[in-house]
C-alpha cells in the first residue's frame, strides 16, 4: 500500500518548476493567487499541514503556533531569515524549523554594491530628471555625485553576505573594514584585506559608506540607533539590504532630512510594505522593494532547498538547513 503524501501548504506564489515539483512529491496546497495569508489563513493552514513553507512575510508568531494542528511537525521556511518564526515555541511544541541559506548570497552582494553606486552616483535623480523632461543637457556642475574608488566601506555583519561584499568592493577600490560579532579567520580576512573594528561605534565614525548586512535578531533591533548614526560623517551614506529593524528609520530620516548624512541606499526597511512618506520625500535616497535577492536563479534554488529540507525531513533524516530541532 503506497505510503500517503505529506499535506504541504505554500503561503506564496512560487516559481512554477517549484510548485511542479512540489505537487509531484507531496499533497501540496499552492497559493495560486499570491494573496497574502491573514493571521487566520496562517492559524488554519498550520492546523491542516504536516509542513508549512511560509516566507519572511508570514508572521509566524505564539499565538499562530498555539493553534497548529498535531500533524504539524516542520516549517520548511522558504527564506534565509526566520526572525519572523517564534523559534522558542516551535521547539516547545516539537517543530523543527528550515530555512535556506547561501543560495541569496551573491545577489544580494550585488544589489548591495548597486545601491552603494546608485546613492553616491545620484542613478536615481538622474534618472527622474530625464522621465520628467527637465535635463537641459551636459553641464561641467550637473549631477555631481561622489566617486567611490578609494573610500571607506564599513560592513556591519561579515557573514556570507557581508564577505560577498567586501569580494566586490575591493574590485572598485574601496577600503573594506568590517564589524561583527567575532572576528572572522584570519586567512579570510587576509583574502578580503578587511580591517576589523570591536567597536562598531569607532568604526562608524571612520567611514565613508556603510552597508548592513547582519540579520535582525533581538540583539540588532536598532543596532544602528539615533546615538550611533550620529557617529557618522556628514558626507557618508549607508546602504541597507538586510532587515529594515536594524536602523532607526526615524532617526534615519531625520538625519537624511538635515543633511546630517549624505544618502542612504534602502532595500529593506522598518514597517515594510508601509514605507515612510518622509523618506518618500528625500531626493538623497534610493528606495527599492525588498527586491535584493529577486533574482529566478535565486528563487528556484531557494525553492529547490526547501524541498530537500522536506523530503530529507518525510524520510526520517535530518533536514540539512535546519535551524533548530524539535524538543522531542
Amino acid at each position: 500500500m503506497p505510503q500517503e503524501k505529506p499535506v504541504v501548504v505554500v503561503t506564496r506564489k512560487l516559481p512554477d518548476p517549484i510548485e511542479t515539483r512540489m505537487m509531484e512529491l507531496f499533497d501540496t496546497r499552492l497559493n495560486r493567487d499570491d494573496r497574502p495569508l491573514t493571521r487566520e489563513d496562517l492559524v488554519e493552514a498550520c492546523k491542516s499541514a504536516d509542513v508549512l513553507v511560509p516566507t519572511v512575510t508570514d508572521r509566524i508568531d505564539k499565538g499562530v503556533l498555539a493553534q497548529a494542528g498535531p500533524r504539524l511537525r516542520l516549517i520548511a521556511s522558504f527564506g534565509t531569515g526566520v526572525d519572523h518564526i517564534d523559534l522558542a515555541t516551535a521547539r516547545e511544541r516539537g517543530i523543527t524549523v528550515t530555512n535556506t541559506p547561501g543560495v541569496l548570497t551573491e545577489d544580494t552582494a550585488d544589489m548591495t554594491m548597486a545601491l552603494i553606486l546608485a546613492v553616491s552616483r545620484r542613478l536615481s535623480e538622474g534618472e527622474r530628471l530625464i522621465r520628467e523632461g527637465k535635463w537641459q543637457g551636459w553641464g561641467p556642475t550637473t549631477m555631481l555625485g561622489h566617486r567611490i574608488w578609494g573610500k571607506r566601506l564599513g560592513i556591519v555583519g561579515m557573514g556570507r553576505i557581508g564577505s560577498a561584499v567586501a569580494r566586490r568592493a575591493r574590485g572598485f577600490g574601496l577600503s573594506v573594514h568590517y564589524h561583527n560579532r567575532r572576528r572572522i579567520d584570519e586567512s579570510v580576512e587576509a583574502e578580503l584585506e578587511a580591517t576589523y573594528w570591536e567597536s562598531l561605534d569607532q568604526m562608524l565614525a571612520h567611514m565613508d559608506v556603510v552597508s548592513v548586512n547582519c540579520p535582525h535578531t533581538p540583539a540588532t533591533f536598532h543596532l544602528l540607533s539615533a546615538r550611533r548614526l550620529k557617529l557618522m560623517k556628514p558626507h557618508a551614506i549607508i546602504v541597507n539590504t538586510a532587515r529594515g529593524e536594524v536602523i532607526d528609520e526615524n532617526a534615519l530620516v531625520r538625519m537624511l532630512s538635515k543633511g546630517e548624512l549624505a544618502g542612504a541606499g534602502l532595500d529593506v526597511f522598518e514597517h515594510e510594505p508601509a514605507v515612510s512618506p518622509k523618506l518618500l520625500d528625500l531626493e538623497n535616497v534610493v528606495l527599492l522593494p525588498h527586491m535584493g535577492s529577486a533574482t529566478i536563479e535565486g528563487r528556484i534554488d531557494m525553492g529547490e532547498k526547501v524541498i530537500i529540507n522536506i523530503k530529507t525531513f518525510i524520510d526520517g533524516h535530518k533536514p540539512p538547513d535546519r535551524v533548530i530541532e524539535a524538543m522531542l
